[in-house]
């Protein structure tokens, strides 16, 4: 394949404004012009999603050849999860969703593979979504928040994996910020859009915590769950939870065993946009690249500055292609 395959890549869907009723999704304007995207009580000033390669496939497609990338997976807006209101409304909202992004995907078939949004506030009913969404609309796999209120280890949770494993699908956890549908976890972090980056590395970093210590990954071995930029500060941590899981009281007795930390942790999945090359050489460091996929955030407003990746590319596109069957 010519060009890298891009797993990172949210997009926001015109059809889908305004199907959860009162939480929206709503573009407007200000007066003097300056662009707003509402979801529920949060509000984000200055993104121009109209017009822009968000919505726009053809500009999109033109970015991608620009930066040489050949396949997107096109996921929810993080900020459109909606993973606290009412349930039949979520569940609503997704089969909307899924929906106008399998129609987007087929128009390029060529260029793009979808991941469905799935009502995570009920376990059941976003197993029957991911069903739909794969086996009627073509969708490679579920693309969710990290919190939805049920710990992901959770034995509910056990059925939705259960069913990705059934249907050898992936699954991709991606934090949003706290506060536009459910509670706010810490005011502070509003402040300077530091949730931008510290809240999301803090979910990020939990997730994979819970994934581990709670047994998803011993309980479902052949289960492909990939988290975004690269685990959050996981890597950074990584030696200190490995030593909380052999000595601590309150870890289970079966991570105390030697190798079991690292064997439940080796088959989690990373998207490797980050940061920078520092970070991206200690993601490798302790994680190794087996499991390492391409990321970008496409047209985000980190976009740019992740770490050159020419030398990793077969690897990361080999990666790409294996966790998203294609």
């Amino acid at each position: 394949m010519s060009g890298l395959i891009d797993v990172h890549a949210h997009i926001v869907l015109e059809g889908t404004m305004g199907a959860a009723g009162p939480c929206g999704p709503e573009i407007g304007a200000h007066p003097d012009g300056t662009p707003w995207f509402r979801v529920g009580g949060y509000q984000l000033d200055g993104v121009a999603y109209r017009g822009s390669l968000f919505i726009e496939l053809d500009m999109r497609l033109e970015a991608m050849d620009a930066q040489g990338i050949a396949v997107q997976a096109l996921s929810p807006n993080p900020l459109t999860y909606l993973h606290f209101i009412e349930p039949k409304s979520a569940v609503d909202f997704c089969r909307r969703h899924n929906d106008e992004l399998a129609a987007a995907v087929a128009r390029h078939s060529d260029r793009f593979v979808g991941l469905a949004a799935l009502p995570m506030q009920d376990p059941d009913a976003a197993c029957a979504e991911l069903d739909r969404a794969v086996r009627e609309l073509g969708l490679r796999g579920g693309y969710t928040g990290t919190d939805f209120g049920t710990p992901l280890d959770d034995p509910a949770m056990d059925q939705l994996w259960a069913r990705c494993v059934e249907l050898d699908v992936p699954h991709f956890l991606h934090p949003t910020q706290s506060g536009i549908d459910g509670p706010l976890l810490d005011p502070r972090l509003r402040r300077w859009d530091l949730d931008l980056v510290l809240e999301y590395s803090y979910e990020e970093t939990v997730a994979v915590a819970t994934l581990v210590f709670g047994g998803v990954t011993e309980r479902h071995p052949a289960l492909d769950i990939c988290l975004s930029h690269g685990g959050g500060t996981a890597p950074m941590v990584l030696s200190k939870l490995r030593t909380l899981a052999e000595r601590r009281p309150a870890s289970p007795e079966w991570i105390k065993e030697p190798g079991a930390f690292d064997r439940a942790l080796g088959r989690l999945w990373f998207d490797c946009h980050i940061a920078g090359e520092a970070e991206l050489a200690l993601t490798r460091r302790q994680f190794g690249t087996e499991r390492l996929v391409y990321g970008t955030n496409f047209g985000g407003w980190d976009r740019g500055t992740g770490p050159q990746v020419a030398e990793l590319a077969p690897t990361l596109n080999a990666n790409a292609a294996r966790l998203l069957r294609l």
